[in-house]
């Protein structure tokens, strides 16, 4: 039909479900005020969905998804000043430029946590995963490896702490 837009793909599904979280940050960051923030969060989802076909694959999602989540803030703080006092545009927009760069930041991190993940041997790695990714208890780790629970939670330790020097080695400075 005429006018009708097509579904969105796999990929920016995927990118919008793997963002929930980033984009739950930003919006409470704005706002501070849980529900409020569901609120805006279900309205940007809805704003994302409709703009789907606008979005360029390969292109910056997160920006994107936040300069929508920013334009749905400030047409939510219009419809409460009619109910009350709210903080001006020009504070609201330094909170969201200080935000967006928290989120760069913390997605500059996990990057960086998942290159250093991939440099781990391959039993560290593993664990990682088992522990962390899955959810599996130390209990059921150690059971399945035939390994005490003493001795994974040792190997966890150090696995943990290989990370945190690979992180540091790296450092914001190679991040940014």
């Amino acid at each position: 039909m005429p006018g009708e837009r097509p579904e969105p793909s796999l990929e920016f599904v995927q990118l919008l479900t793997s963002h929930q979280s980033r984009l739950y940050a930003y919006v409470l960051s704005l706002l501070g005020d849980r529900n409020q923030a569901e609120d805006v969060m279900q309205e940007t989802n809805a704003v994302l969905w409709r703009s789907a076909h606008k979005f360029e694959l390969g292109t910056n999602f997160g920006a994107w998804m936040l300069k929508v989540a920013y334009f749905q803030v400030m047409a939510h703080r219009r419809r409460l000043t009619r109910d009350r006092l709210v903080f001006d545009d020009d504070f609201l927009q330094d909170i969201a430029k200080d935000a967006e760069q928290q989120c760069e930041w913390q997605e500059e991190r996990q990057q960086l946590l998942g290159d250093c993940i991939r440099k781990l041997n391959e039993r560290y790695q593993e664990l990682i995963r088992r522990r962390y990714t899955e959810g599996a208890t130390l209990k059921s780790i150690a059971s399945q490896s035939g390994r005490s629970e003493n001795s994974i939670k040792q190997a966890l330790f150090r696995a943990r702490a290989a990370l945190i020097e690979c992180v540091k080695r790296q450092g914001p400075e190679e991040a940014a």
